[in-house]
């Protein structure tokens, strides 16, 4: 996926400085700033609870903020341009006696769309998704993922120009997950800006140009995926036949070394500062007999551990392993 440059002047979607909530005497969310330009996918990751589903409320005006501001194409009002909006909350909900083209139609009134328009392209959305059987049938009689996808249309039905997504992979298999990533990069492609929250790294890696890390109500990050991963040195991962000898001194010190059953051994260390080449001429000097060796560049998973700390990466791994759980 190409990134946007730093330098990156796409007019803002979304623009928020300084949010705070309180809820009695929890501080949810504590002083958030987040800039969304136009057309970008956009993640905010972190774990259950670190403040993303506030945040989101706040960004679209179903909540206000005790403090800050927020802009939504310009409009520091978001209820008044509702209509350019769709919003998927984490708390999926249709009503279970409704048709699915009806289901569809009811949502994009509740956008300003009338019924009519709303059930023709409820047709059209069910039949382009592979649901076009299934356009008569009840909510009741759906699938949980199928009902799920319905609910998605009914997101996308008036034709927003922003979309946001709360936990939108939730509950999803593998399968629907990957027709949601394939919808989010349509989307993003047509020009519409794509917002969503995820507590899985590698969907926000796999997707966004920038994401927001929160955690404990605050961000100490948004920007850049890959200036995110950019924190971490680069790390060489070298495969020797040798264990010892004089091109050990070639590692850094504080190289981290595993054996392999039946020979070989594994070296993982930051990209030395003399560069690549002169540790080549000292490993092939000493004969250290380089099996393997590649320069890998950080994960997401790894700026996220840099920048929001070991004690929000286990949260983070713990949601994903109850959500697998389920």
């Amino acid at each position: 996926m190409t990134r946007p440059s730093a330098a990156d002047t796409r007019p803002l979607a979304i623009e928020a400085r300084g949010l705070v909530k309180r809820f009695d005497d929890t501080l949810a969310v504590d002083g958030v700033d987040i800039s969304v330009p136009e057309g970008a996918i956009y993640g905010i990751l972190g774990p259950n609870g670190a403040g993303k589903t506030t945040t989101l409320r706040m960004l679209l005006g179903i909540i206000d903020p005790d403090e800050g501001v927020r802009r939504v194409f310009g409009n520091d009002r978001p209820h008044e341009v509702a209509k350019l909006i769709g919003y998927l909350p984490e708390e999926r909900g249709l009503y279970p006696a409704m048709k699915c083209d009806e289901a569809i139609a009811f949502m994009g009134a509740l956008r300003g769309l009338p019924l009519d328009q709303g059930r023709a392209r409820g047709r059209e959305l069910l039949e382009r998704h592979g649901l076009g059987y299934a356009v008569d049938r009840q909510i009741r009689q759906l699938s949980k993922g199928m009902a799920q996808t319905v609910q998605l249309l009914g997101t996308l039905v008036h034709r927003p120009k922003l979309v946001v997504f709360d936990e939108p992979f939730s509950g999803l298999d593998a399968i629907n997950q990957g027709k949601l990533e394939v919808m989010i990069r349509e989307l993003a492609s047509a020009g519409t800006t794509v917002i969503f929250s995820t507590h899985v790294i590698h969907h926000a890696e796999r997707l966004c140009d920038e994401v927001a890390i929160i955690a404990g109500g605050k961000v100490p990050y948004a920007g850049s995926v890959d200036v995110a991963r950019d924190r971490i040195p680069a790390q060489v991962r070298l495969e020797t036949r040798a264990e010892g000898g004089a091109w050990r001194s070639a590692l850094p010190a504080d190289a981290r070394h595993d054996a392999k059953a039946g020979g070989g051994h594994f070296w993982y260390f930051p990209v030395p500062d003399s560069g690549i080449e002169a540790l080549l001429k000292r490993l092939l000097d000493g004969e250290a007999g380089i099996l393997s060796l590649s320069i890998e560049r950080a994960g997401l998973h790894d700026a996220f551990v840099e920048i929001a700390g070991e004690a929000a990466a286990r949260a983070l791994e713990a949601d994903n392993v109850e959500e697998q759980g389920k």
